[in-house]
């Protein structure tokens, strides 16, 4: 279905004075059958991440807003454009060679990213922090269950999307480990959906700036968190409303708080993890995201709204195409705020001992 089925010699040289042309037409554009119709779950899994019930759902959010103004024969249909998306964003492959996998020009890949990745951008409602009462006590409830550790309203890290390095300001773009990227703040619950997410800072950019130039800071600070706390490495300050782990614990329940914080942070990390493994062109496994760093933004948010559907659906990866990353961290000496300092030592005291 995906190879070239047919194509049409049209020899006008006789007419028009011009070569022969070779037009192909594609059974990707052209059949009634959509690969939504003949492929298995496991199969729509493997290609495009996620199962059918949610492609059907991306298809019917984004149909209205990519049918093609033209009356040319064969435009891409929306389910074209969003598969061709999906499929990017699942291999991170050059759109040339997308293009030859699926019978389309490379500029036809690339329009239908860009147009399915704005689209999809209009759906950030599903990557919301949690606000109210039942909202934070169900994720209180779910860290607590997995060490302990009462009040947590998150998880917070940082992680570095390959991008092709740009030619304008190339050093920003350079991370610590030496290659052009991005350095995109996360922030998950303890299901591993993603709640809030920053992408707009370049590789150079340390965890502890994005986060004290972020949104969910002020609202941390003007007391939206209602008495909650983060989670972070110690790269991060330590605040009232963000908790760090000890650089040395010295007592037995500093010790036993280091090993919940860890368990408990460690959701952010696996969440991390599998987003880039369910969409490779967030990898560097798979090359990164050769593009205009504006458009690696735009992708990168695209791909966390898709990967908190494909949470909320339950979809599961196939076991061996889950391979965790390392972590990113790049810790400078932690920032210890005096209520910071105060707020960890009360909630050591009161839940791991004296």
């Amino acid at each position: 279905m995906v190879a070239r089925q047919r194509i049409v010699e049209l020899n006008d040289r006789r007419r028009h004075g011009r070569r022969s042309q070779t037009v192909y037409v594609n059974a990707f554009i052209r059949s009634t059958f959509s690969p939504l119709d003949v492929l298995s779950d496991e199969a729509l899994i493997r290609k495009y991440r996620l199962n059918r019930e949610v492609i059907q759902e991306l298809c019917a959010l984004v149909q209205p807003h990519l049918v093609r103004a033209t009356r040319r024969n064969f435009a891409l249909s929306p389910t074209v454009q969003l598969l061709a998306a999906l499929r990017f964003y699942a291999s991170g492959s050059f759109f040339e060679v997308l293009g030859d996998g699926l019978g389309l020009s490379r500029s036809s890949i690339s329009r239908a990213v860009t147009a399915v990745t704005q689209v999809l951008l209009q759906l950030t409602a599903r990557v919301t922090f949690p606000v109210g009462q039942a909202a934070m006590a169900r994720v209180n409830e779910g860290f607590h269950t997995i060490a302990g550790i009462p009040r947590v309203i998150g998880a917070v890290d940082g992680t570095l999307i390959p991008i092709a390095c740009p030619s304008e300001n190339e050093p920003i773009y350079i991370c610590h480990k030496g290659f052009a990227a991005l350095n995109v703040q996360v922030v998950c619950d303890h299901e591993g959906r993603l709640t809030d997410v920053v992408a707009k800072w370049p590789g150079s950019t340390h965890d502890s700036f994005m986060w004290a130039n972020c949104g969910l800071r002020q609202v941390a600070e003007d007391g939206g968190f209602g008495g909650c706390w983060l989670l972070g490495d110690s790269g991060y300050p330590l605040r009232p409303f963000l908790l760090t782990p000890f650089l040395q614990a010295n007592t037995p329940a500093e010790v036993q708080y280091n090993i919940a914080h860890s368990r408990s942070r460690a959701v952010v990390e696996r969440a991390i993890g599998v987003w880039k493994q369910r969409f490779r062109c967030l990898s560097k496994t798979a090359g990164g995201l050769q593009l205009h760093p504006t458009k690696c933004c735009a992708i990168v948010v695209a791909t966390a709204i898709l990967h908190n559907m494909a949470v909320q659906a339950n979809v599961q990866l196939p076991d061996d195409m889950v391979l965790m990353e390392e972590p990113d961290a790049d810790h400078l000496p932690a920032d210890l705020h005096p209520a910071g300092v105060e707020a960890r030592q009360q909630l050591v005291q009161h839940v791991f001992g004296p």
